[in-house]
């Protein structure tokens, strides 16, 4: 069984409850567990991982990097929230974890930001080997039925920013949006 887990999906696909459902379970059968994630994400509570999907929440360790972080010897499994505010050498503490310490490691977060580009932790899940799950959720985009695979980011007047930082906190200025609303709204493609 693979021991290095990453489920990607866009924002609003329930990967903060997943983690915080999938460590209640392993708790209740009697492993160890630890939640960890980036420093940076202050959106909520700095050391817990909350879900916007409800009243959902677990206690988790806020670091910088994982450059001093090392799970329990007891500890069977280890959650990583966020994965992509990550570094890639982050990620091989991650897979040392796995692969020498014997410990599972299941990561959660972003695969690409609002430009179509491969957060550098995530892709760097894909060049190691990672086991990849992908968690679905549905076009933001009133009356499409379609998987959302893209992110938008609006400024203050609801127009397509399309350049910046490729990390920039909050959800509320974001929209999943399925591959042909992301073509037309940010590459401003037309239908045919």
């Amino acid at each position: 069984m693979a021991k290095l887990h990453f489920y990607y999906g866009v924002m609003g696909s329930s990967k903060s409850a997943q983690l915080i459902i999938n460590a209640f379970n392993y708790r209740k059968s009697g492993k160890n567990v630890e939640v960890i994630k980036p420093a940076i994400d202050t959106r909520f509570d700095v050391n817990k991982v909350t879900s916007r999907a409800g009243d959902l929440s677990v206690d988790a360790l806020a670091l910088k990097n994982l450059d001093n972080y090392q799970p329990k010897p007891e500890t069977n499994v280890v959650f990583v929230d966020e994965l992509q505010f990550f570094s890639p050498a982050d990620v091989d503490k991650l897979a040392h974890f796995a692969d020498i310490q014997d410990k599972i490691v299941i990561c959660y977060g972003l695969m690409v930001d609002s430009n179509e580009k491969l957060f550098p932790a995530s892709q760097h899940m894909i060049e190691i080997g990672a086991e990849l799950h992908t968690m679905e959720s549905n076009c933001q985009i009133d009356g499409c039925l379609h998987r959302a695979t893209h992110h938008l980011r609006f400024d203050g007047a609801g127009n397509v920013i399309r350049a910046g930082e490729q990390v920039v906190l909050g959800d509320s200025n974001y929209k999943s949006v399925c591959r042909m609303h992301y073509n037309q709204m940010y590459k401003q493609q037309k239908q045919n």
